[in-house]
């Protein structure tokens, strides 16, 4: 059962790292004109069992200023910290099924 869960979290934290990357790269280009944010699909991507890396969208939607560039940096910003909070939490998830095995693995040494 540790396999899936693992398995999961770490695609999942595999998602929040590439969504943290095209933030970061729609922040660096908020000024270029004719830049359309960026962003993934979560859902379409955690549903995907294929592992391969997660395809960036274009984000709709979005309020496109005179010089075609969309990006809000209040959205990006938003998402930046929306992206810390899910990465904490599931690293710390992560960090729950570590000491699971830890504690298994020492209680069959001691039994």
């Amino acid at each position: 059962m540790l396999d899936p869960i693992a398995g999961q979290l770490e695609r999942y934290m595999d998602l929040l790292s590439a969504r943290q990357k095209l933030v970061a790269s729609n922040i660096a280009n908020a000024d270029t004109p004719g830049y359309h944010a960026r962003d993934i699909d979560f859902q379409a991507e955690l549903r995907s069992a294929a592992g391969e890396p997660p395809r960036a969208i274009e984000t709709e939607g979005l309020r496109v200023k005179n010089d075609g560039n969309n990006v809000s940096l209040d959205r990006e910003a938003r998402l930046l910290a929306e992206n810390a909070l899910r990465f904490q939490v599931a690293s710390n998830l992560m960090r729950g099924q570590i000491r699971l095995v830890r504690s298994a693995i020492e209680e069959g040494k001691n039994g």
